[in-house]
């Protein structure tokens, strides 16, 4: 950041004008620009990665009572991943904001890591520029948040994180009381490479069978169709998938019965 022009608009793309100029500065200053690495946003980003954490933990635990450690965690991975914060900061246009070395400026974008180490040491920035403590923790909160609740959301209603089998266990035991089973149907292919087909069985009742490039790929799969024909799972136009946590219990099957 180099001019006042350029500073004033990265305060108003983030919202909060600082009460120390130069904690904003040091946020948007990487290493490859800074004198010496101490002058870089490396220690923010370090402080900055652990208040994220605590914020984000605070508001899930606030938002889901009944979810145990696990799900909380698998939440938390999606929400505060890499990527995820690189796109915040794109997505706000800080990109455009920050002090590079110069042979950082021959890529067309900035890294992913760069973007997301620029999230981390913001916030750092804005939880000193607030007084630390509580202060700190609400300015940041009031900073986050409002980029962050849709990605919980997304999430939470996901909630399977791609585990469909223990979706579908967690259904079976709690609507029937039963185990699922998975029965190999078929293989195809040399040793090196086969293809398994698999489906999911429920008591008495089996479910649309699917191919895997390992068993526990197929089994997955045969978790996910069964998990359509129960109505517990639904899936949108472009794949994306979600849990119909409002079914009351399981429809029919295909009507298919054990052999």
């Amino acid at each position: 950041m180099t001019t006042n022009d350029s500073f004033s608009q990265a305060e108003a793309l983030i919202g909060r004008r600082f009460l120390d100029p130069g904690l904003l500065q040091t946020a948007l200053t990487h290493a490859s620009y800074a004198e010496h690495r101490r002058a870089s946003n490396e220690r923010l980003e370090f402080l900055g990665d652990a208040v994220l954490g605590l914020v984000v933990c605070e508001e899930l635990c606030a938002r889901f009572p009944d979810l145990l450690e696990g799900d909380l965690t698998k939440i938390k991975s999606a929400v505060v991943s890499r990527r995820t914060c690189g796109r915040i900061i794109r997505r706000l246009g800080l990109d455009e904001h920050l002090r590079l070395g110069k042979g950082m400026l021959t890529h067309e974008r900035v890294p992913a890591s760069v973007a997301a180490a620029v999230l981390e040491s913001l916030i750092g920035a804005i939880y000193l520029d607030a007084g630390g403590g509580a202060g700190g923790i609400e300015a940041v909160r009031e900073f986050l948040m409002p980029h962050l609740s849709p990605l919980i959301d997304q999430a939470a209603e996901s909630g399977h994180q791609q585990n469909f089998k223990s979706v579908l266990q967690q259904h079976a035991q709690d609507t029937l009381g039963l185990m699922p089973e998975y029965v190999l149907l078929d293989e195809k292919g040399p040793d090196h490479a086969k293809c398994f087909e698999v489906c999911a069985r429920v008591g008495a009742d089996r479910y649309p069978p699917a191919w895997g490039a390992s068993k526990k790929e197929a089994e997955q799969q045969a978790a996910l169709l069964a998990l359509e024909a129960l109505g517990v799972i639904t899936r949108d136009g472009e794949g994306r998938v979600t849990l119909a946590r409002d079914r009351a219990g399981p429809p029919p099957a295909d009507g298919h019965g054990d052999d």
